[in-house]
């Protein structure tokens, strides 16, 4: 951009800040990868609710900090770090980098689509499930005060039914939203199933993958997925603040721009300034086409930009796929184990996402036994959660079990 602060603190450097992965991806080509976590004395099984830092990410960190100080004044190439990121984004879940921008959260993300679609005041017909995430139910309960048709498929033994999803996606629906791996249990939708469905009838489909990116393989490509939203802080391994929204290249140009800010401009020319050329305004604005140039605004969050440029690196070095076969067992042990101490599975049989849920009445009450073990998982009323990443093991299960008996 030729007239913005980042452009300013770009010209301060020549080079981005990289924080440069290799460490990571050696480190990781062998998992579990306890020692790029640091991973000693608490048994952490709650990725799923905040991941931890790596070792290498909080260096990255470091090194930022260290070139925003004054005693080390080196400047941050924001743009180019930018373009960075979104690339190797764009390249975890097969997308072009023109179709992804930064938002500052999943549901920053869901509201951009909503709004861009026109569906924010009211009016039209979505469709949505129990196992979307409860946030968003409380968007589309909304939605449908302000006039919306909004369908709430319920959930049956822990899964959407797909013929009850296509009786309820009509001729006039605008949109499906949903969550193409559920926070509740971990529940995987057939996405390119439900976009066939969707676009059959004429609806468009928007997917909240933050418990998808990075933990299991996504193309959305294959899918046919129209938007989709993620923030940075579960399985991408960063922190809160920083995510992403995706949006088909052949969506965007039926989109308004759903708000406006600075970011989306690719240049400018002045006409008010010392020495500036005469115009008819005062200004002449280029904007992008791509989907920052639909859905940035303003400054983001660059600690979290760096924390991503590190994190995406290791990921994309040990590979998704990976990551996926090192959990699997893990889950599938507590699929078979947990049942026999009381936890009701709610789960489906066979899943391969990185969360397994189990009801149990008053589950809290497990937080003592859990505490004094130093095992960690998620809790809720009457039901936990159990989501192990790159650093746990079989011997991370054995505790956790040990603990619940």
């Amino acid at each position: 951009m030729e007239v913005t602060r980042r452009a300013w603190l770009a010209g301060l450097t020549a080079t981005p800040l990289q924080a440069a992965a290799t460490g990571a991806i050696a480190a990781g080509s062998r998992l579990p990868d306890k020692a790029e976590f640091g991973a000693a004395g608490l048994t952490y099984l709650d990725s799923g609710t905040m991941h931890p830092f790596s070792l290498g990410a909080r260096r990255a960190l470091a090194e930022y900090q260290g070139r925003k100080s004054l005693a080390g004044w080196g400047g941050f190439s924001t743009d180019e770090t930018s373009r960075l990121v979104l690339g190797k984004f764009a390249q975890l879940i097969n997308a072009q980098p023109g179709e992804v921008a930064f938002v500052p959260s999943t549901t920053a993300g869901e509201n951009l689509v909503l709004a861009a679609l026109g569906l924010m005041g009211g009016g039209g017909r979505i469709v949505t499930d129990t196992l979307h995430f409860q946030g968003s139910l409380y968007t589309y309960d909304q939605l449908a005060r302000r006039g919306a048709d909004v369908v709430t498929l319920r959930a049956k033994q822990g899964r959407i039914d797909m013929g009850q999803l296509d009786a309820a996606v009509t001729r006039g629906t605008r949109l499906v939203a949903l969550s193409l791996v559920s926070t509740i249990n971990g529940f995987q939708h057939d996405l390119k199933a439900v976009c066939e469905i969707a676009h059959a009838r004429g609806a468009r489909v928007y997917a909240d993958i933050i418990h998808a990116a990075g933990s299991i393989p996504v193309d959305v490509k294959a899918s046919g997925v129209d938007f989709a939203a993620c923030a940075g802080y579960k399985w991408l391994m960063s922190d809160m603040g920083l995510g992403f929204v995706y949006a088909r290249a052949d969506r965007l140009a039926e989109l308004p721009r759903p708000w406006l800010g600075y970011e989306q401009i690719s240049g400018m020319q002045s006409h008010y300034m010392p020495f500036d050329p005469p115009g008819d305004g005062v200004a002449d604005f280029r904007v992008r086409p791509d989907a920052v140039g639909h859905f940035a605004m303003g400054t983001i969050a660059n600690a979290c930009l760096v924390h991503l440029n590190y994190s995406l690196d290791y990921l994309l070095g040990v590979g998704v796929g990976a990551i996926q076969a090192h959990r699997q067992p893990l889950l599938d042990r507590l699929q078979a184990e947990l049942p026999r101490l009381g936890f009701e599975p709610m789960t489906p049989a066979g899943s391969r996402t990185p969360l397994v849920a189990f009801a149990r009445k008053h589950a809290r009450t497990l937080d003592p036994k859990l505490t004094r073990a130093r095992v960690r998982i998620l809790t809720a009323a009457n039901r936990i959660r159990v989501s192990p990443s790159v650093f746990n093991d079989t011997a991370d299960i054995d505790r956790l079990l040990t603990a619940l008996s």
